[in-house]
């Protein structure tokens, strides 16, 4: 039972955060400050923190769930949902994050929106916002998928 409440506690940090920074925070910055290039520093730092609380509670998910079912764990639709959240979570974090700060800082002493690279940075930004809604949508699922396995329902 204690095993279950972390994974619980675990699920709820990691989709909780994306929702909340992706869907609230960030906006709200992006809304409230009228530095852009601040405002996408900052949005960036957060997203970076966030990456990094879905690496680990992704990792303890899986872990738990490969000891618990062994390799009937690649048969669990939660497995592989939180499988793909992490990949994402990922490649985002390690990938498309690092390519867009670069493009930021290739772009100084100039906003990147405002540079030769804006395409691209617009690119990239439009691939990062759509592999973080599915994350986000994944990370329902799969907190649908934990309730539905409630022994107590």
């Amino acid at each position: 039972m204690k095993l279950r409440f972390l994974d619980g506690v675990a699920l709820t940090l990691w989709v909780g955060s994306l929702w909340t920074v992706g869907y609230l925070a960030v906006p709200i910055l992006f809304q409230a400050q009228p530095d852009k290039q601040l405002a996408g520093m900052l949005a960036g730092e957060m997203f970076r923190m966030q990456g990094f609380v879905g690496i680990a509670c992704g990792i303890y998910l899986l872990l738990r769930d490969g000891v618990k079912f062994g390799k009937l764990a690649l048969r669990q639709p939660a497995f592989l949902a939180i499988a793909l959240m992490l990949l994402i979570t990922l490649a985002l974090q390690f990938g498309i994050q690092p390519l867009m700060a670069g493009l930021k800082s290739q772009a100084l002493p100039l906003e990147v929106m405002k540079s030769s690279l804006a395409d691209s940075f617009s690119m990239w930004h439009g691939i990062s916002s759509i592999l973080y809604l599915i994350e986000s949508l994944l990370g329902l699922s799969s907190i649908y998928l934990f309730l539905r396995n409630d022994p107590r329902h």
